[in-house]
């Protein structure tokens, strides 16, 4: 009786090995990502080592400041330079049908029928920028045509306009004769080549 007991612990051992090997073939044959796994009486527990991440301190106040005073101005370029670049089309464009014109009158039209032409295209744009964007605004037309904001309007719509338009911006804490300096805006430029490498505006 004690061996045929023997006997059957054996045999149990077997079967229950072989259904345990069977059903972790049929789990990896099923399986499209084959890994490890670890038996648990009849259960088999996928066992998975995941990749070591570091987790570092807050960043210091210093590097934080910097960090949003760069993302403010590379959101500002994003949003600004297309108008630049517009603006530069434009300008050009203007200049030089304003060449053809016969006379002061014939030029006064032109302009007029040009300003209502692209207040109707930017005006409600423009309008939406912040102080800030239309700082960087400014110095990236003056970047794209090589004039100031104040020279423009100047040439275009007389020195007493300029003047007008000045004073408003100055009580913005902008200046129309804000020019872009390759130096002092470096990061503008590093910006602007940014824009220009993924193909947005060539």
């Amino acid at each position: 009786m004690h061996r045929l007991a023997k006997i059957l612990g054996i045999i149990t051992t077997m079967l229950i090995c072989t259904m345990i090997a069977g059903e972790s073939k049929a789990q990896s044959r099923n399986d499209t990502i084959p890994v490890r796994f670890v038996l648990s009486g009849t259960d088999t527990i996928p066992s998975i080592t995941l990749q070591i991440y570091e987790v570092y301190a807050q960043l210091p106040r210093r590097l934080r400041k910097e960090r949003e005073r760069w993302t403010r101005l590379r959101n500002a370029v994003y949003v600004t330079y297309p108008y630049a670049v517009a603006a530069s089309r434009i300008l050009k464009d203007v200049n030089a049908h304003l060449q053809t014109l016969p006379n002061k009158k014939a030029r006064k039209e032109y302009l007029q029928s040009k300003e209502k032409e692209l207040r109707a295209a930017f005006g409600n744009k423009l309008e939406n920028l912040s102080v800030y964007q239309g700082k960087v605004l400014m110095k990236l037309i003056h970047r794209e045509t090589g004039e100031n904001c104040y020279e423009i309007v100047k040439e275009l719509k007389g020195g007493f306009n300029a003047r007008v338009f000045q004073t408003v911006a100055f009580f913005f804490g902008g200046n129309l004769k804000s020019e872009f300096d390759p130096k002092d805006d470096h990061d503008i430029e590093l910006i602007v080549q940014e824009i220009r490498l993924y193909n947005y505006y060539n």
